[in-house]
């Protein structure tokens, strides 16, 4: 069967190549063994392929008769598999390599050797630091959001090679790498720095929960990865049996992760209603919901410019449902969502294949989410959360507001 197949392709393609001799135009219908295989109007969609797929070969001959170096043809097809999604200038959709596809499922897992930094490609070609996990290396070294990481160990690289990039980030605990950084303060001030930083395990511990003024819960989190519903629903049953009286979810610097993950959290918090939903080009839509039992006590949520992604889908569901107030600053901005595909060589692909809007409506890609209250951290605060009240000004405000509700 499969032979015959083969000869059925090269009768089409010698047919099509004689379509051109003989100036047959869309009003031609291919047949094989009696039965119609290329219906007139598909014609010249096949014949374009056929066009495009042999521009492609011959583009690649040229190149391997004439480049001055040899060329890996393995290296070959993952550029033009890369080029294929680049091509749709979406920062989001990329081609991953083995060794890249490994590291994103590293990354969701929550254990890599690394300096432990979140970074996405920016639509200004840059490297972008969405944020440092805390308690990291990188966090340590002093990384900050928005950081613009232009080269790595003296090497330049953009956003169109961030998985190169990535991928010399990561490497053997106990070992250095040099980040080059370019950092723009509040006036529009650009410096560029280098920062060493210690590779180390990274284990990525993403909830920690706290009690604050005897009743009033705290609960951290970093990002939503494989196992962070369990470790947010054990703590949250922890705080309830110390009969708290009030809530403070901290979301700053958490880039997101993954939507079920949210869901199951979002689950947790709100009453009977949609969390998010999301729409296709076609129009197509899928709606996440949450069922009428939830944890009824005053409730705040922390966001700030780190707050990507899963961290704006849980802070818009929030707000959309009046379940809380929402203290900080603006988010990140990332409402599209992407669905991972893998290939059975290891590779695969990350493509962006829809919008989600908050229980509204409202779609915050680009824009992100204001807070109810807007409060600024000053400059010279570099440490947030329980192990800096004191500065933490966004922090002290959530427990003012929480004091006031109870």
């Amino acid at each position: 069967m499969g032979k015959k197949r083969n000869i059925l392709f090269f009768i089409i393609l010698l047919l099509l190549t004689n379509a051109i001799t003989f100036g047959i135009t869309n009003v031609l219908t291919l047949k094989f063994d009696d039965k119609v295989i290329i219906p007139a109007v598909e014609y010249e969609q096949l014949y374009t392929t056929y066009q495009n797929y042999s521009k492609v070969s011959y583009v690649e001959n040229i190149i391997k008769e004439n480049y001055l170096k040899d060329v890996d043809d393995e290296v070959l097809l993952e550029g033009q598999l890369k080029g294929l999604l680049q091509s749709l200038e979406d920062p989001y959709s990329q081609y991953l390599t083995s060794d890249e596809y490994q590291s994103l499922t590293e990354q969701t897992s929550g254990t890599y050797g690394g300096i432990g930094v979140i970074v996405t490609p920016g639509d200004d070609n840059y490297i972008t630091v969405v944020s440092p996990i805390e308690d990291t290396p990188g966090e340590r070294a002093g990384l900050k959001t928005g950081d613009k990481i232009i080269k790595v160990d003296g090497k330049d690289y953009s956003a169109e090679n961030m998985d190169a990039a990535v991928k010399v980030m990561k490497g053997e605990p106990n070992t250095k790498v040099t980040l080059t950084i370019m950092r723009t303060d509040s006036e529009g001030n650009s410096e560029t720095m280098d920062i060493e930083i210690v590779r180390e395990i990274i284990r990525i511990v993403t909830v920690k929960s706290n009690i604050l003024d005897d009743k009033i819960g705290y609960i951290k989190i970093t990002s939503f990865d494989g196992i962070t519903y369990e470790d947010f629903k054990a703590d949250l049953n922890e705080l309830e049996k110390r009969n708290i009286e009030g809530l403070i979810i901290d979301l700053r610097n958490n880039p997101g992760g993954l939507l079920d993950v949210c869901k199951d959290i979002a689950d947790e918090l709100l009453g009977e209603g949609d969390i998010v939903y999301t729409e296709t080009k076609d129009g197509n839509r899928e709606y996440l919901r949450s069922d009428e039992d939830m944890i009824d006590i005053p409730l705040v949520i922390l966001v700030n410019e780190g707050s990507a992604s899963a961290s704006e889908i849980l802070a818009g569901a929030i707000r959309d449902h009046n379940r809380g107030v929402l203290i900080g600053t603006t988010t990140f901005g990332k409402g599209v969502v992407q669905r991972i595909i893998p290939f059975d060589d290891g590779s695969g692909i990350k493509l962006t294949i829809s919008e989600y809007f908050t229980p509204n409506g409202i779609n915050i890609h680009g824009i992100g989410i204001e807070p109810d209250i807007v409060v600024e951290l000053p400059d010279d605060v570099d440490v947030i959360g329980v192990d800096n009240i004191d500065g933490d000004l966004q922090l002290q405000k959530a427990i003012d507001v929480i004091k006031s509700q109870i």
